[in-house]
């Protein structure tokens, strides 16, 4: 590919900072950068039209963690980990609120639920005598009290069918995440950061004192330092870096008249999830049917995954409901061993922020200056 001088000239000429990828990560660390140093030089190289991960995919919870994700992880992580890391989602929420306000973003705390089974009456049992023991931590990174509350008089108010117990969450909210990534990217593109969609990056090389980035359409891309965002598909650029694909697949409906749900809804254990938008139903998750299968940055629909879901929605959420699938689609999320974000230097000129662990909304705004720090001391 030829390009004019001007374009060169314009475009690719001394850049200093290169992010890979435009989802939530990567436009928070160009805003951070632009907003610190103004006189900076960043481009944002996405392979998709749109982000390609999760950012704009998603079910858009502005969650942090459900009571049995919680007690879940204080099995296996210490106490300072797991609370730490609610901390740090609920200052990331608190950053995108702030950094694009909550009308942009169509932000409505309306509260969330965690759904139980009567075959989960123990886990239920379990849930609710650590209530006292999660709300006093909560207490000291929200400020408020009693987070968590029984609310098992709203499963008729909701119309769920084989439902014995609902928790509450009443930090909990919910945002339009195509409106927050268009407005990221206005805000980004408005303070001077380059956006060029549609190409991927195939290599990265670190050079000692600049980058080279070679992609898919033949150019080759110079900077001082690079930033890697592209959190799910990770490995395919640091083959070396703990991040596992995890696809998450998702349906909404059609407008259903008087729709009875209004919140954000997690259910066995959080492998599903479903939320209003407006008048329609999104449902999502599943993965847990076949993980193997669902580890894959494939983006792609299954029949197992599907059918599971429009089961759920006729037998349990919308049981005497009339309702019809509208669309279907699919989005990555980046796993791991561990749900600790990858904010670390890969080489003396390359970095990466990555491994959301499903909770990219919460936390990518924070992860994104995160990394912009990393890539500030590596000019």
């Amino acid at each position: 590919m030829q390009f004019s001088f001007w374009e060169q000239d314009t475009y690719f000429s001394n850049l200093d900072v290169l992010v890979v990828g435009s989802g939530i990560v990567g436009l928070n660390a160009a805003l951070y950068l632009k907003s610190t140093q103004p006189t900076l030089k960043v481009m944002v190289v996405e392979r998709g039209l749109l982000p390609t991960g999760a950012s704009s995919k998603n079910a858009g919870f502005a969650c942090f963690g459900s009571p049995t994700e919680l007690i879940e992880d204080l099995i296996h992580h210490t106490e300072d980990d797991v609370f730490g890391l609610v901390e740090r989602r609920w200052k990331g929420l608190q950053r995108l609120r702030r950094n694009l306000g909550d009308i942009t973003i169509d932000y409505h705390n309306w509260g969330g639920y965690e759904l139980f089974e009567p075959a989960q009456q123990e886990l239920y049992e379990q849930s609710i005598a650590q209530l006292p023991y999660l709300n006093k931590h909560l207490q000291t990174i929200v400020g408020q009290p009693d987070i968590y509350r029984t609310a098992d008089e709203k499963i008729n108010t909701f119309g769920f069918k084989g439902i014995s117990h609902l928790i509450e969450s009443t930090a909990e909210g919910q945002i339009d995440t195509g409106k927050m990534i268009l407005a990221l990217t206005q805000k980004v593109q408005a303070l001077g950061v380059i956006i060029l969609n549609n190409l991927e990056i195939l290599q990265l090389h670190d050079e000692g004192t600049s980058i080279n980035a070679t992609t898919d359409k033949g150019v080759t891309l110079k900077a001082r330092t690079a930033l890697v965002a592209t959190n799910g598909f990770a490995r395919q650029l640091l083959p070396d870096v703990q991040v596992i694909p995890a696809r998450a697949q998702v349906l909404i409906t059609k407008p259903i008249p008087d729709l009875k749900l209004k919140g954000t809804f997690h259910y066995d254990k959080g492998y599903y999830y479903f939320r209003n938008i407006g008048q329609r139903v999104l449902f999502g998750g599943g993965r847990n049917l076949d993980f193997k299968t669902e580890e894959t940055t494939e983006m792609a629909l299954t029949e197992l995954v599907q059918t599971k879901l429009e089961a759920l929605l006729q037998q349990v959420i919308l049981p005497d409901t009339p309702f019809e699938v509208e669309q279907r689609w699919s989005g990555i999320m980046g796993m791991g061993p561990a749900k600790t974000t990858i904010v670390q230097p890969v080489s003396e000129r390359i970095s990466c922020a990555v491994r959301m662990g499903g909770m990219g909304v919460a936390i990518g705004s924070l992860v994104g200056e995160e990394g912009a720090e990393l890539i500030l001391q590596q000019l």
